[in-house]
C-alpha cells in the first residue's frame, strides 16, 4: 500500500484544495485549531527548535512560531506547503518526504499531528520514526498523535517506535492531556530517544 494521502490525491486531484479551504474556513469561523500546539508549547522553553512533521497547511507550526519558537514544517504535498507559506509566513515550510528526512539541524521537539503516521505507507513507518529519532536534539522528544481505526494499530506503532529507538515517556488519549486507556480511540505518544 502507498501513502494514503498520495492515494487520495490520485483518486481526487482536488483533495488538497478542499483540505486547504476546510482549514481556512474553520480558522475564519474561530475554531480552536491550536490544541496540539498548546501541548507542545507547554513542553518547552521559548525559542525552542520544533519540527512540524507532516505540517499540512501549517496550523500547528504557525501557533508555535507565534509563541516564540523556531519552527520548521515539512510536508509531502506541495499545495499544502504553498498554503502554509501564504497563510503563515515566518516559519520555514519545506516540501519533503518524512521517510527521506535529512535536515542539518536537530530539534527539541518533533510534533506529528493530524494522523500523519496513519497516512504513511506501512513500509515507510519505521524509517519515518528512525529519521525523527535522528533529528532529535539531546533530550529531545517526539509527540505523535493519530486516531484508531486508520489502519495503524497503536501496539504496532509503539513496536515500530521501539525498533526506531524511541520509547514512550507518556501516552495520552487526547492533546488535552486525558490519560490513555486500552479503550482510547486516539493516541498521543510522547516519545523519548533510547
Amino acid at each position: 500500500m502507498d501513502n494514503l494521502w498520495l492515494e487520495k490525491l490520485a483518486h481526487d486531484p482536488g483533495h488538497s484544495k478542499w483540505y486547504i479551504a476546510r482549514f481556512r474556513t474553520m480558522a475564519a469561523e474561530g475554531a480552536d485549531l491550536a490544541g496540539e500546539a498548546r501541548l507542545i508549547d507547554a513542553m518547552l522553553p521559548r525559542g525552542s527548535r520544533i519540527l512540524d512533521a507532516g505540517c499540512g497547511t501549517g496550523r500547528v507550526g504557525s501557533h508555535l512560531a507565534a509563541a516564540g519558537h523556531d519552527v520548521t514544517g515539512v510536508d509531502l504535498d506541495p499545495e499544502l506547503i504553498a498554503a502554509a507559506r501564504e497563510d503563515h509566513p515566518g516559519p520555514r515550510w519545506l516540501v519533503g518526504d518524512l521517510s527521506e528526512l535529512d535536515l542539518p539541524e536537530r530539534f527539541d521537539v518533533i510534533v506529528s499531528a493530524g494522523n500523519v503516521m496513519a497516512f504513511a505507507a506501512p513500509a515507510t513507518r519505521v524509517e519515518i520514526l528512525r529519521r525523527m529519532r535522528t533529528h532529535l536534539a539531546e533530550n529531545g522528544r517526539a509527540a505523535i498523535g493519530f486516531g484508531a481505526g486508520r489502519g495503524y494499530d497503536f501496539d504496532d506503532f509503539l513496536a515500530d517506535a521501539a525498533t526506531a529507538g524511541l520509547a514512550p515517556g507518556l501516552l495520552l488519549a487526547t492533546w488535552d492531556l486525558r490519560p490513555f486507556t486500552p479503550g482510547s480511540d486516539f493516541l498521543v505518544a510522547i516519545l523519548d530517544p533510547r
